[in-house]
């Protein structure tokens, strides 16, 4: 079956600027999903801030196997209960890949407890993306590097937690590196951050950036069954030890009592 990939778009600079709405007339958001669709294998709706529970309900996430998430000016404007939804979604084995902005996104700081901050400027510099790790899924078919014309700088130190996997680096014209394709493990679910997407640069119209996205997708699919509960924290009983025990002290919780959150 087809890997079911929702496309999450702020869509907002597309609205508000002529020169995004030239180079994605009809956002960024489809820009992705339609490069996905073409390549075969995968299924890739959008969904949108603008839209009713910014179009991530309990049964659209349900029904997706991966996630994209594309943020920049509205952060703020995601709602708490979409963003608790999604991260309940990634710990029960749902995929999920942040691209560039994305970083300082509601779910993506709360699913790396940790400030996610960059150093950053904005001249149009080019970028050459490395390879680190030449079998890994995601840099599948890929160069041992490639080149983005335009692109914003990000810059190290970027403060996210160690990942499990550094893919990609990058250097930028002006002298910086960056660590620019990274993977986690959250719960059941895989993560993927990949730097590049510019809204003011033509990036994901890139075949390599394409490229690194679809790979990323098939990634950070798990086709196990998702976890009904993935934040249980469960009381067992002494009775229920695997090994017989005898009860030795006092105890402030009564048997099948939840604990404190």
């Amino acid at each position: 079956m087809a890997i079911r990939v929702t496309v999450w778009g702020e869509n907002v600079h597309e609205q508000t600027s002529k020169v995004v709405a030239g180079i994605y007339p009809e956002g960024m958001h489809q820009a992705i999903a339609g490069a996905l669709n073409r390549a075969g294998g995968v299924t890739a709706t959008t969904a949108t801030l603008q839209e009713p529970e910014h179009g991530l309900t309990e049964a659209r996430l349900a029904q997706t196997d991966v996630l994209i998430w594309w943020g920049h000016a509205a952060h703020g404007e995601v709602s708490d209960a979409v963003v608790d939804r999604v991260c309940h979604a990634v710990w029960s084995g749902m995929g999920a890949i942040f691209l560039h902005s994305a970083h300082f996104s509601k779910p993506f700081k709360r699913l790396m407890g940790s400030p996610c901050n960059l150093t950053w400027r904005e001249a149009g510099e080019r970028e050459r993306i490395w390879l680190t790790s030449r079998n890994h899924p995601i840099a599948a078919g890929l160069p041992d590097h490639f080149e983005l014309e335009h692109e914003e700088m990000y810059g190290e130190p970027f403060g996210v937690p160690e990942p499990l996997e550094t893919v990609f680096i990058s250097w930028f014209q002006g002298g910086e590196v960056f660590r620019s394709g990274l993977t986690w493990r959250r719960g059941a679910g895989n993560v993927f951050y990949f730097r590049p997407g510019h809204e003011t640069y033509p990036t994901y119209h890139d075949p390599n950036v394409q490229r690194v996205i679809l790979n990323a997708v098939t990634w950070a699919h798990n086709p196990a069954a998702r976890l009904q509960d993935p934040g249980a924290a469960p009381n067992v009983p002494v009775d229920k030890a695997p090994e017989p025990i005898t009860e030795r002290g006092p105890r402030l919780h009564g048997d099948g009592d939840g604990g404190f959150r």
